[in-house]
């Protein structure tokens, strides 16, 4: 297991989390999906400039993993950002994005980020943190079942023109 260094994210390093996201969304689904879905999710959905407008978002927090001084992955985290399935209390906070890159995964880049983003939810004093995974994404789901999410929903996810569903699953802090 790696020593991974994380950090908040500022404004200076919207390009670099665009660049990111861009690069591991499509390391982890291209696989699985065909090109015209992936490009078509890249050039309408999840363009550099959309997400470097996500930095300027109210609430919006974003950390940024190193592994011997290289990026190694990012977390987006918004908070009381509300599912569509309720948890009973607006104390909550997502994991709306949690990537790796390819060349540090199963390394503890994405414990270490999952760990700081346990402590953020804590030091906000929210009563749940959630996230939606892919429902043919074994290995994230078994990664969130070990820090105790459980599924608690579904929704749809739309990539490209396929659609998708996602588990909903919370962790009750």
């Amino acid at each position: 297991m790696k020593n991974a260094t994380i950090r908040t994210a500022t404004i200076n390093d919207a390009a670099l989390i665009a660049d990111l996201s861009r690069e591991t969304f499509f390391n982890a689904f291209a696989p699985f999906n065909t090109r015209e879905d992936m490009d078509k999710f890249m050039d309408e959905i999840f363009t550099r400039e959309k997400l470097m407008a996500e930095l300027n978002l109210p609430d919006n927090i974003f950390l940024l993993a190193y592994a011997d001084g290289n990026v190694a992955g990012y977390v987006r985290m918004r908070d009381k950002s509300i599912p569509e399935v309720s948890l009973e209390t607006e104390d909550i906070i997502e994991i709306a994005r949690i990537y790796t890159i390819t060349s540090e995964i199963a390394k503890g880049i994405g414990t270490a980020l999952m760990t700081e983003c346990i402590s953020i939810a804590r030091e906000k004093k929210r009563d749940y943190i959630w996230l939606g995974v892919w429902e043919k994404n074994d290995k994230a789901i078994r990664f969130y079942e070990r820090f105790g999410f459980k599924k608690f929903g579904a929704h749809e996810f739309v990539l490209g023109s396929d659609f998708q569903t996602d588990w909903l699953m919370r962790l009750k802090l």
